[in-house]
């Protein structure tokens, strides 16, 4: 543990912030102290800019005393979870999470049930990884019981006390440690925790899907998941999670062309065929219960044909118009990960998208049912019809000139009841 004088933090502009202040001073004015722990703390001793993002306290009052103090003081308690001791207060717009220091009395590798201490070392004890164990006061003085500050110094993720053990209260522990290591670590990983989650890996079948999302997607946001991933393909946890072989070297090749690619477009590098499944994006999105938006635009960039980087103009527009300037642009970034980074290609791609406006059919069905369409299927079929010819053209015919093509289809009873499933552009 740090010396009594040692106080890394004290600079940090999180701490001495009123609204921290004011939060500290409510949960000690009962006598008791209070310490902020787990991100605020170890990304203040790295120094990073979002560094308080979120931030944390523990503190040995229980749940119903905190509340008490909160409102004591003039802050609002936010019971967001008083089984295990997490009180919510909101100060100077700022959120903070409030929780009683626990220990564990049993786990069944999904759920723990907890019991109230008054020990920070206890309660630091049941934490994941060293590099999370740390806490510190209203002085910035830090306290580390585990050693997390040379730990985090070195890029070295470390479980707390035994690896097998920690991942058996909790199999999402296994995905946390590839998550902060793509954040965090430096290889060589760490080869007790890497065995333990090698032994544990078939267990993530047991979680629900959505802790389940929530852990890959924060590491595949990881400014380069790829050193993670590939630890998690060779020991056995990706399959778990993705359902077979996954591109890891078209997800190489993505990063390198477009490093701002979000998420989502990373997780379609990795499983679009080949080598990915047929099947496998759907079934990560069953498993890890997308949501429906998520679910729709993670499917449409695994199957969707990747457009031509070089391709004539007007082909360009079709595709765009087929698209849609976002769509657009994050399949064009696929084709250039699979065309191995053609950069001014994919530059030229990216810029007509963002130049791309919709196009509308100058006609409507309104203008069809003056010329005497009825309402229905062959109304529908004609404006099908009429969009592709217009598409063809390169957007080109005029009001007019549609209307008049509309004519033309009309009176060689091109259109007719059968026609409007095959009709679209």
């Amino acid at each position: 543990m740090a010396a009594a004088d040692d106080r890394p933090l004290a600079g940090q502009a999180w701490l001495g912030a009123p609204a921290s202040r004011k939060v500290l001073a409510a949960l000690e004015a009962g006598g008791r102290p209070a310490r902020f722990v787990g991100g605020c703390v170890r990304d203040g001793l790295l120094g990073l800019p979002d560094a308080g993002g979120e931030l944390d306290l523990a503190t040995p009052e229980p749940p119903e005393r905190v509340i008490g103090l909160l409102e004591a003081a003039g802050l609002p308690a936010i019971p967001t979870g008083l089984a295990h001791g997490t009180v919510t207060t909101i100060a100077d717009g700022r959120r903070f999470e409030i929780t009683t220091l626990r220990r564990d009395v049993a786990c069944d590798g999904r759920h723990a049930e907890v019991a109230f201490t008054d020990d920070f070392r206890v309660d630091a004890a049941r934490r994941d990884f060293t590099i999370n164990a740390m806490s510190c006061d209203g002085a910035g003085r830090l306290y580390d019981y585990f050693g997390g500050r040379g730990d985090l110094a070195a890029g070295r993720v470390r479980f707390v006390g035994d690896a097998a053990a920690r991942i058996g209260e909790d199999y999402l522990r296994i995905l946390r440690f590839f998550r902060f290591f793509a954040r965090y670590g430096r290889e060589p990983a760490d080869a007790e925790a890497l065995a333990a989650c090698r032994a544990a890996a078939p267990e993530l079948r047991r979680l629900a899907g959505e802790r389940i999302q929530a852990e890959m997607l924060k590491l595949l946001k990881a400014p380069d998941p790829l050193p993670a991933l590939r630890l998690m393909a060779a020991s056995g946890v990706l399959g778990e999670v993705a359902f077979g072989p996954v591109a890891l070297a078209r997800l190489a090749d993505l990063l390198a062309i477009a490093p701002a690619s979000d998420a989502l477009i990373r997780l379609a590098a990795l499983l679009r065929p080949p080598p990915a499944a047929p099947d496998a994006a759907e079934r990560v999105a069953e498993r890890w219960r997308l949501a429906n938006r998520d679910a729709e635009r993670l499917l449409a960039l695994t199957r969707e044909p990747l457009p031509r980087l070089r391709a004539a103009p007007a082909a360009r527009r079709r595709d765009l118009h087929r698209l849609g300037g976002e769509r657009y642009a994050d399949l064009a970034r696929i084709a250039a990960a699979d065309a191995g980074r053609p950069g001014a290609a994919l530059a030229d791609a990216l810029a007509a998208a963002a130049a791309w406006r919709p196009q509308r059919l100058p006609v409507g069905g309104d203008d069809l049912l003056a010329l005497g369409v009825p309402a229905g299927p062959r109304l529908g079929a004609l404006l099908a019809a009429l969009e592709v010819w217009w598409v063809e053209r390169d957007f080109a015919p005029d009001r007019a000139a549609c209307l008049a093509e509309a004519r033309r289809l009309l009176a060689s009873g091109a259109v007719d009841h059968g026609s409007a499933g095959d009709a679209g552009p």
